[in-house]
């Protein structure tokens, strides 16, 4: 059985899923196709990006990710597929892959990338705006199907990468920068929680709004209070008691929170 993940910013309206589907189960029909996402902001690659990073350690071994957030389709910029570890990527190279390779570069895992120029393993006819139907969608189903990667273009070492915020170290703490703001308004740091030693000797200060300490899950306050807690992937996130922290801050991606440790 092969799993095989989808994640784009097409939405569902127009069928762009369904088309992408149909081609995939053309080339391989035993394939189990998971829906991640379709409603990344359009042409943002950054979430993108975040949101693929979220969900691929979950995934079983061998599973083959097509992840499409593509401004620059019909450009020269090129489409890429990689083995890192035992999972598979087919994304255009545009540095949505940017944070799976620095995890993968840090834990040591094998990384190959190839060009996806073999035109072979395409539709026979590609549009100049729907590479997700005419070269993701049919690469990947390939490569599910047991092509092996090299067959599908020439080796590369030189993927494009996104200018990841990093957390930024201070006499008192940290500066740390908003990444991800999910459907409850909650707000993801960069600040992974390893480096916060005490979580009662800490404080957050974004823009007018500080928080005192970190507290288990959001439960362990009152409804509408603003809380500081550690997130599901092990990173600072900021959130409001059965609200919305985004609308109650105003906070927006890439906005900093003044972390102050031993305040």
């Amino acid at each position: 059985m092969s799993i095989i993940s989808l994640t784009t910013d097409f939405g569902n309206l127009n069928g762009f899923i369904g088309v992408m589907k149909g081609v995939i189960w053309g080339i391989a029909p035993d394939a189990h196709i998971a829906d991640i996402t379709h409603d990344i902001p359009a042409q943002n690659v950054l979430q993108g990006a975040y949101a693929l990073w979220r969900v691929v350690p979950f995934f079983p071994p061998g599973s083959v990710h097509i992840a499409v957030v593509d401004p620059g389709v019909g450009t020269q910029r090129r489409p890429i597929g990689l083995k890192i570890g035992e999972q598979q990527f087919i994304v255009p190279d545009n540095g949505l892959i940017t944070p799976i390779l620095i995890d993968s570069e840090a834990a040591g895992l094998p990384i190959e990338i190839v060009h996806l120029n073999n035109p072979k393993y395409w539709l026979p006819q590609v549009s100049h705006t729907f590479h997700g139907r005419d070269i993701f969608a049919p690469t990947g189903a390939h490569l599910a199907a047991g092509v092996p990667l090299q067959a599908l273009g020439d080796t590369i070492d030189d993927p494009i990468r996104l200018d990841l915020p990093r957390p930024q170290k201070t006499d008192s703490g940290w500066l740390a920068h908003i990444t991800i703001i999910d459907v409850f308004g909650n707000l993801t740091t960069d600040l992974p929680a390893k480096l916060i030693s005490n979580p009662d000797d800490v404080s957050f200060q974004l823009k007018e709004h500080k928080i005192e300490g970190l507290v288990h899950s959001y439960g362990h306050r009152q409804a509408g209070e603003l809380v500081a807690l550690i997130d599901a992937e092990n990173y600072v996130e900021i959130a409001v008691v059965n609200g919305n922290a985004a609308k109650e801050t105003g906070a927006q991606i890439g906005d900093i929170i003044e972390v102050i440790v031993n305040a």
